[in-house]
């Protein structure tokens, strides 16, 4: 595989390394679900953000921040993707604001 991309969580970086083949197919399938996807760029990274505070997943924040930044998304709607899922997954949610608004106030 490629050298991995920056801001990635030391976990995913350790994947990509130490399971290339592994790393290559799951990627592989991220690309097909892109390519299905009838949402935007900006929509779906949102989108994934909502998911990922929903989850705790919030060491796969700040590169999935870049990535809304990149395709669009403003502070405010990064802000509004962490805390949409509030009223499902409650204030669980806001563990990832720190990393959420500390990402995107770094990204050139």
């Amino acid at each position: 595989m490629n050298d991995p991309p920056t801001g990635i969580s030391e976990a995913f970086k350790a994947f990509l390394e130490e399971a290339p083949r592994h790393a290559e197919a799951w990627m592989g399938a991220v690309r097909g679900l892109d390519s299905a996807s009838a949402l935007d760029a900006k929509c779906e990274h949102l989108a994934y953000l909502a998911v990922l505070a929903a989850l705790r997943l919030d060491s796969g924040v700040p590169f999935h921040v870049r990535l809304a930044k990149n395709a669009g998304a403003s502070r405010a709607e990064v802000l509004s993707a962490i805390l949409v899922g509030l009223p499902a997954a409650g204030n669980a949610v806001t563990q990832c604001l720190p990393a959420a608004l500390t990402a995107y106030d770094s990204v050139e």
